[in-house]
């Protein structure tokens, strides 16, 4: 109980202490407000840079495994020369994997074309990515429609000329019109939308269904060079329910040197890529992107820190008096500690909030007219507060001290 009286009529004088010297405790607060902002205005934004990303690569298939020419993951030792030799995934190896593999639920062929035009009577839409998929994308990638349906496998197999658009490029061609049954017209040829994707928004890393569309891959052999690397092609496998990618990985390898006619000793001339090597990356990259935002944050915070612990040495200078008679008619050394203390903090702590508060509104306005989902996460709050407190110590504990250690009749006679 006497502690917690102490710890009331701390901050009682405390807040009068602030309330009486208005002017000087809001300049206090602005250098506390600004560094509070900078530091927890990064980490919102990286943390929500961070998020989409990873929602965005997620969506990939955490059990899926590609097969490309080239590894994403680089180091330091990176020989391309070699992997610019290695063929690239063909058409005429599809079926001889989806015949061996023992450990793959489905598997797809997959090219593209990107930054193409798509036309309907006068309408057109530029920028558009145009996928030739073989009939099981489907089962590895699991899209939803919001209208028609998927290739049927006579279509898949003949290569008839159909089409499942995007979201997005259904509004801005058809305009309110229904698409099942209209044909379009890309990179010279006619194919029948027989189907439309669920909206799922714009993906930071650009591989949204809203924006594209897919053909089947023996339709699309008519206009599209698919064993080019420029039409990027790569087989997608999606792992059987209970097997692990690294069982997954060991079967695709297995059968893809047996259809490539390797040698025991030869290399590999495929690369076998997963999202985890993409998630190793986020990692590293948002480690130093955080390591960055700490240090921003951290000077900022340094120089409010400086400003409240100056406004607190003239505080106690011109209190002197007034600490030299509580000292005189009893108040402990760790009484007049706390209470100079305790200003320090409630300063920076109001500073924090109103930086917690800004940050708050810029979060609102960036998501609003930016189209970038900024969310401030409660451990951004708990953090911003809490380094407020920690401001606040750090930078109120000397002049606290040097407030407790005035010899009281010395701090009398200098009020005089």
């Amino acid at each position: 109980m006497i502690l917690l009286k102490i710890f009331r009529e701390s901050f009682r004088f405390a807040v009068k202490a602030l309330i009486g010297n208005k002017l000087r405790t809001l300049l206090s607060l602005l250098g506390v407000t600004i560094g509070i902002f900078a530091i927890v205005s990064v980490f919102a934004v990286v943390d929500s840079l961070e998020r989409n990303i990873r929602d965005s690569v997620e969506s990939l298939g955490d059990n899926v495994v590609f097969v490309n020419k080239w590894p994403w993951a680089m180091s330091g030792d990176y020989p391309w020369w070699k992997y610019y030799q290695r063929p690239v995934p063909s058409l005429q190896e599809l079926s001889a994997l989806e015949q061996r593999l023992e450990m793959a639920q489905a598997v797809a062929f997959v090219a593209g074309a990107g930054n193409k035009t798509v036309k309907y009577d006068s309408n057109d839409v530029e920028g558009v990515e145009i996928g030739a998929v073989s009939h099981g994308y489907q089962d590895v990638y699991g899209f939803e429609l919001s209208s028609g349906r998927y290739f049927s496998l006579l279509e898949s197999a003949s290569g008839k000329p159909v089409v499942i658009i995007g979201a997005n490029i259904s509004e801005e061609l058809f305009q309110g019109v229904d698409p099942l049954g209209k044909e379009i017209k890309f990179m010279g040829k006619r194919a029948k939308v027989i189907g439309v994707f669920e909206k799922v928004g714009e993906s930071i890393i650009g591989d949204s269904d809203d924006d594209k569309i897919i053909v089947p891959v023996k339709f699309a052999r008519n206009f599209m060079r698919l064993n080019r690397e420029s039409t990027s092609p790569k087989f997608l496998v999606k792992a059987q329910f209970g097997v692990s990618n690294a069982q997954l990985k060991a079967d695709l390898t297995r059968v893809m040197r047996s259809i490539r006619k390797l040698p025991p000793k030869a290399d590999d001339n495929f690369a076998l890529n997963e999202v985890s090597i993409l998630s190793k990356g986020i990692d590293s990259l948002f480690s130093v992107i955080d390591l960055a935002g700490i240090i921003i944050g951290g000077f900022s915070l340094l120089v409010g820190g400086f400003g409240i612990a100056n406004i607190m040495f003239v505080s106690v200078k011109e209190r002197t008096n007034i600490i030299g008679i509580q000292k005189a008619i009893g108040s402990k050394n760790y009484f007049i500690l706390l209470q100079f203390l305790f200003e320090a903090i409630l300063l920076c702590l109001i500073g924090g909030f109103l930086g917690l508060l800004l940050v708050y509104f810029g979060t609102i306005w960036v998501t609003k007219f930016i189209d970038f989902n900024v969310t401030l996460s409660i451990y951004n709050i708990i953090y911003g507060l809490l380094a407020s407190v920690i401001i606040g110590m750090l930078s109120g504990m000397l002049p606290a001290l040097s407030a407790s250690r005035l010899d009281p009749v010395e701090a009398i006679r200098s009020g005089q």
